[in-house]
């Protein structure tokens, strides 16, 4: 059975990161992958591809008919690696990117391959038809949501939350991806038992994760024996190994604030 995860979070947060490195544990224990960037910015298959990839969006402006070839790059340990792309800044619509992708892909029957695990790579921050998508059309079949302790990071979160429910989508946990602020991992737990769920893995900050990307290197494929790798295993082991899922329930706006401010006290 096909694992296929939809990974939500707030722009800027670290939903790229987690989804590369991600992948390229599953790459090295002989999963086959496929991973889909659905953020305008395409830059979520950078690290494991070496380079910024040709998204769906711009081929299909020079060719109506592409191949599975045009748009599909083969990245570390034959990933398969996928940028839905969109308009540039200021024209147009973000998510109708995801859309013609999703299709596209659909059409050639990308999905219907031998695959093992599919991650999608989500923008959470804009509320917009298309990024809902992977949800609402059934390519994913879980959400996974990526948050720091941040005040604005756990707002995005909690509006994903209302998506997931509004869905009926299935949530499988909160990843931790730490900006070491005051209390984090206790806001951020607390936050996810308030909404129905758990933490299903930590990330620690640190520089050797920022000192790959500027390789355009996962920290997994650059420091294998890192302490920094062995957390996306444990991570990756945890998402493979879940079994229990929610529909979250997310707070209303002045809970929320109440819930956040007592941290604050």
């Amino acid at each position: 059975m096909i694992k296929k995860i939809a990974i939500y979070g707030k722009g800027g947060i670290g939903k790229s990161t987690t989804v590369a490195n991600l992948s390229a544990v599953y790459a090295n224990n002989d999963l086959n992958c496929l991973v889909i960037g659905c953020d305008p910015k395409a830059d979520t298959t950078r690290t494991l591809c070496g380079r910024r990839i040709p998204t769906v969006v711009d081929t299909l402006k020079n060719n109506r008919k592409p191949s599975e070839e045009d748009i599909i790059v083969k990245g570390y340990n034959d990933i398969l690696c996928v940028e839905s792309g969109g308009p540039e800044p200021g024209v147009g619509c973000a998510g109708r990117g995801v859309i013609v992708a999703m299709k596209r892909l659909e059409n050639l029957g990308v999905f219907d391959k031998d695959l093992d695990v599919v991650i999608y790579d989500v923008l959470g921050d804009v509320v917009c038809g298309g990024f809902s998508v992977p949800l609402r059309e059934k390519y994913a079949d879980e959400v996974i949501i990526v948050t720091s302790g941040e005040y604005m990071s756990l707002y995005a979160a909690n509006n994903i939350v209302k998506g997931i429910k509004k869905l009926k989508g299935n949530l499988s946990g909160i990843i931790c991806n730490c900006r070491n602020v005051d209390h984090e991992k206790e806001i951020v737990s607390e936050f996810a038992s308030k909404i129905g769920t758990r933490i299903i893995g930590t990330i620690n900050r640190s520089n050797l994760i920022q000192e790959s990307e500027l390789d355009a290197k996962t920290v997994v494929e650059k420091y294998p024996e890192s302490n920094e790798a062995s957390e996306y295993e444990a991570l990756a082991t945890n998402i493979m190994e879940n079994k229990v899922f929610t529909t979250p329930e997310p707070m209303d706006d002045e809970e929320f604030e109440k819930f956040f401010k007592s941290f604050l006290e």
